[in-house]
């Protein structure tokens, strides 16, 4: 690229920056909310799973199934999205994520005795988040850095969607476990209290600068920009692959598996039991993130690397959990993989955004999170595999796997 094409470049980025957003650094707060209740309908149902289990009479791989259904939405709403935001812009395709969002809550809310709906519910519920972490990631960044935010670090675009994400699951869960535990007609009225909130969010996002001028847009068919060749380049397939999956791979065996091990000794404060599980486990996650900075410049840009070793022991300590069914003992579990979850996420976040042009962002985040959310269906592996492997052993070959991982990550970051 030329110095010409450059200053063109940044010229016509500075034109699309309001003349507040580009001293204040405030735009991308305009965005957060909406990522953050995107995050929150994707997460609102975690701890509803025993809920359904058994006030709805579903089995239990039926429950786990619509846990991890909203992936089914996910991936497509993260590579399609990606895509159509580099045609048309990040701001009309976040508002029509936070729109299918809405209308996922309201399956979800009349669906309770109709499992096809409930489905349903879960996959627009994916679409929204698959949305908030491919475009709305991509949005937050670039509104993190100049010409729209000057003062902002070097790794605040990695940061600030990472932890806005992580709190709206966490707060999502948090809201709706202590509706379904005290409040009238748990199976309606979180799903009710989210759509509200999320359109107080649409209207905020709609005042948010758009970052991506029409002269940067892709240009031809919006399809074409499902084509992503960052895929292949060796940082990515060497550091992001193996590590990915078990972002959410952590979060889900946190949430979802251990208050599965202990539910005979928390009887009926199950669903509460999970409620909390959940908050401390992306609750730790969130307050870890703003240290992975530190972190990479403390052991030299291996942040992934000690992410992925925290990520196995807890997976080792959920095997010792298994057979003592014991709430205390799962508890440490899900602190050491929450912990786990905040460092790998924006460790990988990181790597990420390092290796894509502002072109590639959006459809490179948009793989990376696909990637990472496989891992949510892990929960739903491991109930499935109950008749012939007990979650002692499942979860006992689960961490071998990830101390693999671990190797293969740690001699890449070593001989890069």
């Amino acid at each position: 690229m030329t110095a010409d094409t450059e200053t063109s470049t940044t010229d016509t980025i500075t034109e699309a920056a309001p003349a507040d957003a580009a001293h204040a650094g405030g735009g991308w707060l305009r965005v957060a909310p909406a990522m953050f209740l995107l995050a929150w309908g994707g997460n609102h149902f975690t701890p509803l799973v025993h809920m359904y289990e058994e006030d709805g009479g579903y089995a239990i791989w039926q429950a786990n199934l619509l846990l991890g259904m909203y992936v089914g939405g996910l991936i497509p709403g993260l590579l399609v999205a990606s895509a159509l935001s580099d045609r048309y812009g990040r701001k009309p395709v976040l508002i029509a994520g936070s729109l299918a969002a809405i209308a996922g809550s309201i399956g979800l809310g009349f669906g309770f005795d109709l499992f096809w709906l409930l489905c349903l519910g879960r996959v627009l519920a994916g679409v929204g988040v698959g949305v908030a972490m491919s475009v709305g990631t991509s949005w937050m960044k670039e509104l993190s850095a100049p010409p729209f935010d000057h003062k902002a670090g070097i790794t605040a675009g990695a940061r600030r969607p990472s932890l806005t994400l992580t709190l709206g699951f966490a707060m999502g869960a948090a809201v709706t476990g202590c509706l379904a535990q005290w409040g009238p007609v748990p199976e309606v009225v979180p799903y009710a209290v989210h759509g509200v909130l999320n359109l107080a969010a649409l209207v905020i996002v709609l005042f948010a600068p758009e970052t991506l001028p029409r002269d940067l847009r892709a240009g031809g068919h919006w399809w074409n920009g499902l084509h992503v060749p960052l895929v292949a380049h060796r940082t990515f397939l060497r550091l992001i692959v193996p590590a990915a999956p078990w972002v959410f791979g952590a979060a889900g065996v946190a949430y979802a598996v251990m208050p599965a091990i202990v539910q005979g000794e928390t009887g009926e404060w199950t669903t509460l039991y999970a409620t909390v599980l959940t908050v401390v486990t992306l609750g730790v996650g969130a307050l870890v993130q703003n240290i992975v900075p530190w972190i990479n410049r403390l052991t030299g840009g291996r942040a992934l690397v000690v992410g992925l070793g925290l990520m196995t022991v807890g997976m080792g300590l959920g095997a010792v959990a298994a057979p003592l069914a014991d709430p205390i003992l799962a508890f440490v579990v899900a602190i050491v993989l929450g912990v786990a979850y905040g460092i790998c996420v924006v460790a990988g976040l990181i790597i990420v955004q390092a290796i894509a042009s502002p072109q590639e962002l959006a459809g490179i985040t948009g793989v990376y999170y696909s990637i990472a959310y496989s891992g949510f269906l892990l929960p739903t592996l491991l109930a499935a595999l109950l008749p012939v492997l007990s979650y002692t052993v499942s979860l006992a070959a689960v961490a071998v796997i990830c101390l693999g991982c671990l190797t293969a990550v740690a001699i890449s970051t070593k001989h890069p």
